[in-house]
């Protein structure tokens, strides 16, 4: 299974995140998601999203934090932000999934940890603090799982 990770996109969905994200059977949006890029989103595939410190709560679509099971690998989504700036330590101190998906700091990361893993895909919207537009592609195969990020 490949599921394509977004996050902080802030109302911007770039054309080179179609490309990005051929072919994933599932998108998580890590929050700060704007207005419209669900609806986007969905063109690819289906999509589960939560909240981000700059998105409207009442959006019955945006979740707090999302734990999910997908090929018996267990994940959790947040934004990041209810720990201010989030280091992988402390992400992985927090939750006990087996990968810990999260945005907030926009900086694309991938951090393994013996058989856990923590993915920040980076902002995908509008360039911000001198980072790279970007997105992460989650394999997930026989339990194991790895994780790309996706220049934009």
């Amino acid at each position: 299974m490949v599921v394509g990770l977004v996050s902080d996109t802030h109302g911007l969905v770039r054309p080179e995140v179609f490309a990005a994200l051929d072919g994933v059977e599932l998108i998580l949006h890590a929050g700060d998601v704007g207005d419209g890029v669900l609806d986007e989103l969905a063109a690819i595939a289906p999509i589960r999203a939560v909240a981000g410190n700059t998105d409207d709560l009442s959006d019955p679509r945006l979740e707090r934090s999302l734990a999910l099971d997908l090929e018996g690998v267990r994940l959790h989504v947040s934004h990041g932000h209810e720990l201010g700036r989030p280091k992988p330590e402390a992400l992985l101190a927090r939750y006990d999934a087996q990968v810990i998906v999260y945005g907030h700091t926009h900086e694309a990361l991938v951090h393994r940890n013996g058989a856990r893993l923590v993915v920040n895909p980076g902002a995908a919207g509008p360039a911000r603090f001198r980072v790279k537009p970007s997105v992460a592609r989650l394999t997930i195969r026989d339990g194991k799982v790895d994780a790309a990020i996706v220049r934009l």
